[in-house]
C-alpha cells in the first residue's frame, strides 16, 4: 500500500473505545453515575446508538442472543414508544449449592421482580439491562424538553460536528472532562441521577415517575453472569452501601410515598416503597430481639396465653408468615435448606448490615462522615472459596458488624435460662409464658445457628472472632474476666 492508503487506514475511527475520564481531587466525579454519563456523551460522538447495554466490570455476556431478545421488546410497535429498558436478572457463576449468603437474591429476581413486571416493570438493577438512550433525556411523549435552553441543559457540544476524526476525538475528550457538566442539567434532569449512590435504582425510579415503562426478561439460559461475594464481610459491606442509598431516597423529597404516588400508580409506588424502606427492618428486628426477651426476663406476658382464644389467631398469623415464604421457595424449585438459609441470612443482614446502613446515613446527614463509594471486593480467595462451597460462614473481619447479633444472642440465652427455670418451678410457664418461650427459642435458634464462631471480649474491650462450629452453645467466663460464647 502507498502512503495515502496507510494514512487513510490509520485515521479510521475505532470500533472499540476505552474511556478514562478526567478526574481531579477538587472536582466532584459523581462515582459510577458520573462515569455512565461521561460514556453516554462520548458514545454519541462515535456511534450515537439508540440503545445501550450496561454491565458491571465483573460481568460478561453468557448468551450472545441477549441483544436480539431485548430488541423483541424495544422494537415492538406497541411497547416501544414508552419502553425505557429491558432488565435481565443479575446472576453469578460462582454461586455455591447452599448459597448461605443468599447472593442470588432469589426472592427479588424470581418472585418480586416478576410481580413488578405486571405493573409497568421493575427498576434498574445496576447491571444487565438494555436501555433506550432517549429515555435519559426526557419523558416518552417529549422529543426535546429544553429546546430553548439546549446549551444550559446539555452543555456546549450536543450537535455532531461534520469535521474530521481528529476534531471528533477532541470533542470526545472535552465531553469526558471533569468541568463539562458544570452549570448543566446532567445528573439532575438528564442522564443518570446524582441524588443517590444507587444511581441505577434511583434513575429507574425516576424513569417510571416520568411515564416510562420497563420489562423484566428472565430466560432459561442466563444472559449475563458475574462474580459474587463469598464471605460475610464483603456481603455486609455491600449491604451497608445499598441500605444507606435506599433509605436516602426514601427520606428525601423523592420518597415513593409522596413524590412517587403522585406520578405512578399506587401499586407501583407501594412496590418501590417496599424496596426503598427495607433497611428499616433493622429497627423491627432489634425490637423483636430485645423487647420480648426483657419482658420474659421480668415476668411480663407479651403474647396471648396458650389457653386464650387469641392464641389461635396469633399462631395462625405467625405460622402463615413463615409458611408463605416456605411455599415460595418450594414452588420455585428450592428446598427446605434453601428456605432456612434465607431466613437465617435475613436475620443476620437485618441486624448487622441494614442497621449499620441506617447509622451510615445518619452520620452523613449529621456531617460526621463524608459520602464515599465503597467498592465491593470480588477477588476470589482460595481458602474463602473452600469454606463458601462447604456452606460454612466466614466471619473474618466482621467484628463490628456482629456486635448487635452477639448482644441479642446473649440476651436471649440469659432471659431464656433464668426466667423460664423460675416460672417452671412455679408451674406458670405452660400457660402464661409458653407462647413467649417458643418465640424466644425460635429467635435463639436463628441467632446462634448463624454464629458459627467464638467471640471473646478482652480487657481492652476488643472483640475477636475466630474458629468455626455447628450448633450447641456454651457460656463460660475466661481467665481475664471476659465473657466468651460459642457454638461447637
Amino acid at each position: 500500500m502507498d502512503d495515502n492508503e496507510n494514512d487513510e487506514e490509520s485515521t479510521k475511527m475505532p470500533l472499540l473505545v476505552y474511556v478514562s475520564r478526567e478526574r481531579r481531587p477538587s472536582k466532584p466525579h459523581r462515582f459510577k453515575a458520573g462515569a455512565l454519563n461521561a460514556l453516554l456523551r462520548v458514545s454519541e460522538k462515535f456511534s450515537n446508538g439508540p440503545y445501550l447495554l450496561v454491565l458491571d466490570c465483573d460481568m460478561y455476556c453468557n448468551d450472545p442472543t441477549s441483544a436480539r431478545q431485548a430488541m423483541c421488546f424495544h422494537l415492538d410497535p406497541q411497547m416501544s414508544p414508552s419502553l425505557a429498558f429491558v432488565q435481565f436478572p443479575q446472576m453469578f457463576y460462582n454461586i455455591s449449592k447452599n448459597d448461605i449468603y443468599d447472593n442470588q437474591a432469589r426472592s427479588a429476581y424470581r418472585i418480586k421482580w416478576q410481580g413488578m413486571d405486571g405493573i409497568r416493570g421493575p427498576s434498574l438493577s445496576g447491571t444487565g439491562f438494555y436501555l433506550k438512550r432517549k429515555a435519559l433525556y426526557g419523558s416518552p411523549n417529549c422529543e426535546d424538553k429544553h429546546p430553548s435552553e439546549a446549551q444550559r441543559t446539555f452543555g456546549d457540544l450536543m450537535k455532531f460536528s461534520s469535521g474530521e476524526e481528529i476534531a471528533i476525538l477532541k470533542e470526545a475528550k472535552l465531553l469526558a472532562s471533569c468541568d463539562y457538566e458544570r452549570n448543566t442539567k446532567w445528573g439532575e434532569e438528564i442522564g443518570f441521577s446524582y441524588e443517590s449512590l444507587l444511581e441505577s435504582t434511583f434513575t429507574g425510579y425516576l424513569l417510571h415517575c416520568r411515564g416510562w415503562t420497563s420489562v423484566y426478561l428472565c430466560p432459561t439460559r442466563p444472559c449475563f453472569l458475574g462474580c459474587t461475594t463469598i464471605d460475610m464481610k464483603d456481603a455486609l459491606v455491600q449491604l451497608v452501601k445499598w441500605s444507606s442509598g435506599l433509605l436516602q431516597i426514601g427520606l428525601s423529597r423523592f420518597s415513593p410515598l409522596s413524590y412517587g404516588v403522585s406520578r405512578m400508580s399506587i401499586l407501583q409506588s407501594m412496590c418501590y416503597g417496599y424496596f426503598i424502606y427495607q433497611p428499616l427492618y433493622a429497627i423491627a428486628f432489634l425490637i423483636y430481639g430485645i423487647i420480648p426477651q426483657l419482658c420474659f426476663l421480668n415476668g411480663i406476658p407479651l403474647y396471648p396465653k396458650v389457653l386464650s382464644s387469641w392464641f389461635a389467631v396469633f399462631s395462625t398469623v405467625y405460622l402463615s408468615a413463615i409458611g408463605q415464604q416456605l411455599h415460595e421457595v418450594l414452588s420455585d424449585g428450592g428446598t427446605t435448606l434453601t428456605w432456612w438459609n434465607e431466613q437465617r441470612i435475613w436475620v443476620i443482614k437485618s441486624v448487622s448490615g441494614s442497621c449499620f446502613g441506617c447509622l451510615d446515613l445518619f452520620m452523613k446527614w449529621s456531617g460526621m462522615k463524608k459520602t464515599t463509594f465503597r467498592l465491593t471486593n470480588k477477588a476470589v480467595d482460595k481458602d474463602k472459596l473452600e469454606k463458601y462451597e462447604k456452606g460454612e460462614f466466614d466471619f473474618q473481619g466482621t467484628t463490628m458488624f456482629m456486635i448487635p447479633l452477639s448482644a441479642m444472642a446473649i440476651l436471649n440465652m440469659l432471659s431464656h435460662d433464668s426466667r423460664f427455670i423460675e416460672k417452671e418451678q412455679k408451674g406458670e410457664a405452660v400457660n402464661n409464658f409458653g407462647n413467649q418461650q417458643q418465640i424466644l427459642k425460635w429467635s435463639l435458634v436463628q441467632e446462634l445457628s448463624s454464629s458459627d464462631m467464638v467471640m471473646a471480649l478482652d480487657d481492652d474491650g476488643e472483640m475477636t472472632v475466630e474458629g468455626e462450629g455447628k450448633f450447641a452453645v456454651t457460656t463460660v467466663m475466661n481467665d481475664r474476666g471476659g465473657l466468651a460464647i460459642g457454638s461447637y
